[in-house]
């Protein structure tokens, strides 16, 4: 069995108005670090000899932010090195600037760690104050330029357009900036409204408002086309990359192959290909459920083969080369693809799944 790891660590310096990913403040008072450090490996553990893992090509610790573990995160990295099935081609690690220090890049070193993802997302300050981001421009490309000294050839940044008082000029000035150090791999991602965020409330009361969907529109293919002028491939909707430099641990995800997810928040899917249905697993977004390992603080769900090739041609057609091959979705889908054929290929991506799935949802698989 094969299987990738996505560690989810729920721990945030502060909570960005617009994020709906589950995370608490590094220092609240409920946190024991190290108690939630020794559960997370023994549920890691747990999953491997229940899956029988023999393999784990990719590994990405996400949250939450993983760098405000600081020094403490060796003590993941020392227990993955003791686990046969790890020899990942990859290892991800997310940091964001206010929390990197070149510590915490040493003991990344150290760890096996090759591939660093910092959260830019705007070096424009007012946008930033505006939706409560941690940190500052000055902040921010201090650590770019530290981390592209550990990381001159792995480098990944993510960053958002239409934030308040986002231009085109400045979204282009924020390509600018961070093309200067260099990354091999960019995610940029055009800012949404979730129910339940401070940003929605704020919005709601009229304290500020956001660039109009047409020129948010705009805004994020500003920074597309400053991208792909630059060398980039658009390989994914939202990533872009020089050649070599594509994220193998997310693309695992879009071509539908299984992964095992450990930390509050975090999920799984484990693939049965010869029965073309899978199991996938939540942890409850909830750090005191996970510290007990209560029975309510996980959720199982199966999916069926229906499910699951629906979810292959969301996931696959997000990847510029679509669905692994293995899956043979073209023989569901033959009289979408004659349809759509000879269309213009964004205009494909585009359309293609809602055409796809109108198609699927008549539960007639065979005849597609």
């Amino acid at each position: 069995m094969e299987l990738s790891l996505y560690i989810h660590i729920p721990f945030c310096a502060g909570k960005c108005d617009y994020c709906d990913f589950y995370s608490i403040a590094a220092d609240s008072k409920i946190l024991n670090r190290k108690e939630f450090l020794n559960i997370l490996i023994k549920e890691i553990n747990y999953q491997i000899d229940y899956f029988n893992v023999k393999n784990i090509p990719t590994v990405y610790i996400g949250g939450g932010t993983p760098s405000v573990l600081g020094k403490d995160i060796k003590i993941i990295f020392d227990a993955l090195k003791k686990i046969p099935a790890f020899t990942p081609i990859e290892f991800t690690v997310e940091a964001n600037p206010e929390s990197l220090t070149e510590e915490f890049l040493d003991i990344c070193k150290e760890g096996g760690v090759t591939r660093l993802s910092i959260g830019v997302q705007t070096f424009y300050d007012p946008s930033r104050l505006s939706v409560n981001r941690a940190g500052n421009a000055a902040i921010t490309e201090k650590a770019l330029s530290l981390a592209s000294k550990y990381y001159p050839d792995t480098l990944s940044a993510d960053l958002i357009t239409g934030f308040p008082f986002h231009t085109k000029e400045i979204v282009a000035e924020d390509i600018k900036r961070l093309l200067d150090f260099n990354p091999a791999s960019v995610s940029v991602y055009s800012l949404t409204v979730e129910d339940q965020t401070k940003l929605y409330k704020n919005l709601k009361e009229g304290k500020f408002s956001l660039p109009k969907t047409e020129t948010a529109d705009k805004l994020w293919l500003t920074a597309r086309d400053m991208l792909i002028d630059n060398g980039y491939g658009h390989y994914e909707v939202s990533n872009f990359a020089k050649q070599g430099g594509q994220c193998i641990h997310n693309i695992r995800y879009w071509r539908m192959r299984g992964w095992m997810g450990a930390g509050p928040a975090a999920s799984g899917t484990v693939i049965d290909y010869e029965k073309e249905k899978a199991v996938r697993y939540t942890n409850a977004p909830d750090l005191e459920a996970y510290l007990k390992n209560t029975q309510d603080s996980k959720e199982q769900l199966v999916i069926n083969k229906e499910e699951l090739l629906k979810e292959v041609l969301l996931m696959g057609y997000r990847y510029c080369e679509g669905p692994a091959p293995e899956w043979g979705v073209e023989k569901y889908i033959q009289k979408t693809l004659e349809k759509w054929k000879d269309k213009d290929k964004m205009l494909f991506l585009n359309n293609f799944l809602l055409d796809a799935f109108g198609e699927l949802g008549n539960n007639d698989i065979s005849n597609l």
